[in-house]
């Protein structure tokens, strides 16, 4: 189905890599132009957004920084002629036990993983406003369902990452602008690449699915969020891609003796 968004333009944070790139790449595969925004520049992204067709271009910023996120909003636009999507993938750990806590790594989990984010939909927010329509989407964590040891700061982000959403969605509704969070659970990426094989191992064993998603399994729901066409009536809502996760059923058995539950007799 045609989500209607050919010749729209988007900036995506966190988008030179993991789900910010797959995102990236559905945008462009129905004909938006994207701008990707990152830490360190991602040229070969940028070829394969321009491969599909569109323009594609490569911004740099630290968007824990405020001037930084309000730099990089103008320069999409400026380069993509407006902007019609806004996608806050961007994200970061910093993880510290309780005991442990420290100021710097709170604050730049809060300003990376939140700020970013308010400052971001600030300033696209009067694009939209100004032009009379707009899509904004941001990337949760099933963290909010599963408490985990060390991400205080983490998950403490992402609460107030929805409760942002929320707000917004609500105060934006008038001027015919939707906001909404995609929440993903377990995904193949750079973000836990480094996490030990045997927790990476368990944390599957907790999914119904009983694998990770790989980002391009994402990217799809997050067109479907930003399409006025199919989503037009959609706003301040929670899309859950997590194979299950959220759900953490408690069974005693194994996955056959699951299965057999429901054989065909």
């Amino acid at each position: 189905m045609d989500p209607g968004l050919r010749g729209q333009r988007a900036l995506v944070t966190g988008g030179g890599s993991g789900i910010g790139r797959a995102i990236g790449l559905a945008l462009a595969a129905q004909g938006v132009h994207v701008a990707i925004c990152g830490r360190r520049a991602r040229p070969e992204v940028v070829s394969e957004l321009r491969a599909l067709g569109v323009t594609g271009v490569g911004l740099q910023a630290d968007v824990s920084l405020e001037n930084e996120v309000v730099r990089v909003v103008d320069e999409a636009a400026a380069a993509l002629g407006g902007l019609d999507l806004y996608v806050n993938v961007a994200a970061g750990t910093w993880h510290e036990s309780l005991t442990r806590m420290t100021a710097p790594s709170w604050e730049q989990t809060l300003a990376t993983n939140v700020s970013a984010c308010v400052w971001g939909c600030r300033e696209v927010a009067k694009l939209f406003i100004a032009q009379g329509h707009g899509s904004i989407l941001a990337v949760g964590s099933t963290a909010l369902v599963s408490a985990q040891p060390l991400e205080t700061a983490y998950r403490a982000s992402k609460a107030a990452l929805k409760a942002h959403v929320e707000v917004a969605a609500v105060e934006l509704a008038p001027h015919a602008i939707r906001v909404n969070l995609l929440t993903p659970g377990a995904v193949d990426t750079a973000f836990v690449a480094d996490a030990p094989a045997d927790q990476r191992a368990a944390a599957i064993g907790q999914v119904p699915m009983r694998r990770e998603a790989i980002p391009d399994e994402i990217a799809p729901a997050a067109v479907f969020l930003l399409s006025d066409r199919l989503a037009g009536y959609i706003t301040g809502a929670d899309l859950i891609v997590d194979g299950g996760l959220h759900l953490r059923p408690i069974f005693g058995g194994t996955d056959q003796a699951l299965a057999a539950l429901n054989h065909a007799d």
